[in-house]
């Protein structure tokens, strides 16, 4: 079981790099967020640095949504995805795979580059930290969340907007307590720890809930 892991998951990453993947896709729209908003607001820093955590927030959750409709589809269309379910590997290892590779060329690339993006939201040394560190821990989530989506989707020709309409009010918790500890590290009335924590808690949660309800979805679309 673990060969069959490592292969899958290995599979994916060198497909997402030889299409160039939806992480690139992301780290674009991610990019065009961020710049166009301090040009709507205007050259307050202070106004930008005090929201510089949603703004930077908002655009992950939207560019994680970037191609999360594929994660299963292209997979569906070639036949690929019958392979896997006829597989000795259980479907639920078969999601986790494809979600984690999923994560690692969309989610760990945003989480990376935030300082950089940090900068056009006058986002100080200790908030930059702290947007990396609630990034890296929160972004699993909205991938497994909306793994379930791009599951119940896979079928669909385009499904992207639904998949949004679907997972959106489900990351919304993500979003909040990403948001809440971003602030809470610079100067805010919670510890960083509180909402920091929860975060985490929300992401493991996610990875339990996130890859048994895809399985159960793409059996259901047997």
């Amino acid at each position: 079981m673990i060969r069959s892991f490592r292969a899958l998951l290995i599979r994916d990453l060198k497909l997402a790099a030889r299409v160039g993947g939806s992480g690139v896709m992301g780290l674009i729209f991610f990019l065009m967020i961020v710049t166009l908003i301090p040009f709507a607001l205007g050259p307050d820093l202070n106004l930008l640095s005090r929201i510089g955590p949603a703004i930077l927030w908002i655009a992950a959750l939207l560019a994680t949504l970037i191609g999360l409709d594929r994660l299963f589809q292209a997979d569906q269309e070639d036949g690929s995805l019958e392979l896997l379910r006829l597989s000795p590997a259980p479907l639920e290892l078969i999601v986790l795979a494809k979600v984690i590779a999923y994560w690692l060329t969309t989610g760990l690339p945003l989480a990376v580059a935030t300082p950089l993006f940090g900068l056009l939201v006058a986002l100080s040394p200790e908030g930059m930290l702290a947007m990396v560190a609630t990034l890296l821990v929160g972004t699993p989530a909205l991938t497994f969340i909306g793994a379930v989506g791009a599951a119940l989707t896979a079928s669909l020709r385009r499904g992207g907007l639904i998949l949004a309409i679907l997972v959106l009010p489900f990351m919304i918790p993500t979003l909040i307590f990403g948001v809440s500890a971003a602030n809470a590290a610079v100067g805010g009335t919670v510890p960083f720890a509180t909402p920091f924590l929860i975060l985490i808690a929300l992401s493991l949660v996610a990875a339990v809930v996130g890859t048994v309800g895809a399985a159960a979805a793409l059996r259901s679309g047997e």
